[in-house]
């Protein structure tokens, strides 16, 4: 597990820069303020997940708990619905206003992440 929380935060990391450079660049051009302002949000909630997943993983060496896994599993799991409803949502407009409902679940994965990760730090005997 270990070793798939760090293969997936970089890869995770990867495509962050690489979709904030798109927009950046590209989408930035294409899209109104409002929208790029969920880009963005998108990005910078993906950059800060994927941060708290190598985190995990490097936890997870230490502490080797189911509530470790979960945080990670959460963590990737937000990333995928919260960060892609939201960059759906900027670039395909707001006839794509569906994808807003999505998001929170991406949100509530997330807190379940941190949740989880707390748990796993509070239940280690040696703390």
């Amino acid at each position: 597990m270990h070793r798939g929380f760090m293969l997936g935060a970089a890869i995770l990391g990867m495509l962050a820069v690489m979709i904030g450079a798109f927009g950046s660049h590209v989408i930035k051009q294409h899209i109104d303020p409002t929208h790029l302002d969920i880009y963005e949000t998108a990005n910078r909630y993906h950059f800060y997940h994927t941060l708290a997943l190598m985190g995990v993983a490097i936890l997870y060496r230490d502490i080797k708990s189911k509530w470790i896994q979960w945080s990670g599993m959460m963590f990737i799991i937000g990333i995928c619905i919260f960060s892609i409803s939201l960059y759906l949502l900027a670039i395909l407009g707001d006839d794509y206003k569906f994808l807003g409902a999505i998001t929170p679940i991406g949100g509530v994965s997330f807190i379940a992440g941190w949740t989880a990760l707390v748990v796993a730090i509070l239940s280690r005997k040696d703390a």
